[in-house]
């Protein structure tokens, strides 16, 4: 009962290790299927062998546990020194199958990377003055698109996963809303200690209900190596190609747009808000990961939408137990079969838990909108508008698919098109000479520094 160390932030406290050990793994668990997903994608376009598959994971789990660590424990002007994990962001996929099956294979992709990652380090000090922009008008609706965008990850893998050949199937369904049904009693019934692990209480009940009903697959445990190292540059030395870098330089503005989101949405559940300096050292730190990624065989770096739900759901929120996460990761990276038997876990497992986190993303929104003055001023129609563009691509995946490849990168993330629709919106209606008088104050330019109450 003693953890009333009052000058301690709860950002920075760091728990017992028995509990920094559960929590962490709460968190990788919540993240896995997202961090492998795009080395399979990458590498099942470029035709990989099974071999070359494998690496690309074990690689790609070493790197987002060093990137994590990166972020949460920091080092001079690199690190926003929150909870956040770090994972391979989705906005890439599109460009990098495209690079690599017409514009020079994995060494063109890497070399793009190596560059846009630079590009990031050197463009974060200018994003960190952007943050006048990200009033609570502005910031909420992000957020609760954030959210709601995932929730159709969380319901794929309730399905079954995406390509699976038995999606949809009831008993899948079943799985994921007997795992919801356990995190909800966790939490609801079981002590604070026990709730705030409720998730990978989920998952392990899941997982052992799992077994015996045939759900899982260890086949892959027995065929994968007790250790493996990534070595720099293993598929060989990068290319740079003009029209990869272009393309992974706008991926680049997307992510740092989308981590922008991320970082305030969890300074705001931690009750520590980002700062322009903060903004600019986290934004650093995966321009870093990502430089890293082109060295070590994978791909960009961004925050994890994923455990910023975990964050608000679990009210954790020392960055300290997501340190531990990184190093869980930098583990399954060094040791392929601790890797195959957490890619076991059922993808049904995972949408049951998927739905609760996920949905604490969007209530958070909600919550932060709940600042802001919607009387007499026009910023209802902001937050319409932009959850409406940001939803777009989410509902119709293919409505973008006959404009040029750099619209779709920025279009096809809700995340970024939400995003970007808010800020323009907000500056349109609440900062152009005409609408002063009409401009509520949670909408004006000032910081988003005042956490929820409620």
């Amino acid at each position: 009962m003693a953890t009333t160390a009052a000058p301690v932030h709860p950002v920075d406290e760091v728990p017992p290790v028995r509990q920094l050990a559960a929590f962490g793994l709460q968190h990788v668990l919540a993240m896995y299927a997202g961090a492998v997903a795009v080395p399979l994608i990458v590498g099942g376009a470029l035709k990989l062998s099974p071999a070359d598959l494998a690496y690309l994971i074990t690689a790609d789990l070493l790197v987002c546990g060093i990137a994590t660590l990166i972020q949460c424990v920091g080092f001079w002007r690199f690190g926003v020194r929150l909870p956040i994990m770090q994972g391979c962001t989705f906005a890439a996929v599109s460009p990098m199958v495209l690079i690599g099956t017409t514009g020079g294979g994995l060494r063109a992709i890497y070399g793009s990377v190596i560059v846009a990652g630079l590009a990031i380090v050197l463009l974060a000090p200018v994003f960190g003055r952007l943050l006048r922009f990200f009033p609570p008008l502005v910031t909420g609706t992000v957020i609760l698109i954030i959210g709601v965008s995932l929730l159709p990850v969380a319901g794929n893998w309730a399905a079954g996963g995406v390509g699976a050949e038995d999606f949809g199937a009831p008993k899948n369904l079943a799985l994921a809303g007997f795992v919801l049904a356990v995190v909800l009693a966790v939490q609801r019934f079981a002590p604070a200690f026990l709730g705030r692990i409720a998730v990978l209480i989920g998952i392990a009940v899941g997982l052992a209900v799992a077994v015996p009903f045939g759900f899982t697959d260890f086949d892959g445990v027995g065929d994968a190596d007790w250790v493996g190292v990534s070595t720099p540059f293993h598929f060989g030395t990068p290319t740079f190609h003009v029209s990869a870098i272009v393309s992974m330089l706008v991926v680049a503005l997307v992510t740092m747009t989308e981590t922008t989101g991320d970082f305030i949405a969890v300074g705001q559940m931690t009750d520590r808000p980002v700062e322009p300096r903060t903004l600019s050292d986290g934004l650093r730190a995966d321009g870093l990961s990502t430089v890293l990624g082109g060295v070590f065989n994978t791909f960009p770096y961004t925050a994890f939408a994923q455990n910023v739900g975990l964050v608000g759901m679990t009210r954790v929120r020392s960055r300290w137990v997501v340190a531990a996460a990184g190093g869980i990761l930098v583990l399954l990276g060094l040791l392929p079969k601790l890797g195959a038997i957490v890619a076991a876990i059922p993808a049904p497992v995972l949408g049951g838990a998927g739905l609760v986190m996920f949905g604490t993303v969007a209530a958070s929104g909600l919550r932060t909108l709940a600042q802001v003055d919607f009387k007499g001023n026009d910023n209802l129609t902001v937050v319409a508008v932009s959850v409406a563009v940001g939803m777009l691509p989410v509902g119709v995946p293919t409505v973008y698919e006959k404009f040029p490849d750099w619209f779709q990168t920025v279009m096809n993330s809700g995340i970024s098109a939400g995003c970007l629709t808010a800020i323009a919106l907000n500056l349109l209606f609440n900062h152009l000479p005409g609408k002063a008088d009409s401009a509520g104050d949670a909408a004006g330019p000032t910081p988003p520094s005042v956490a929820a109450e409620a």
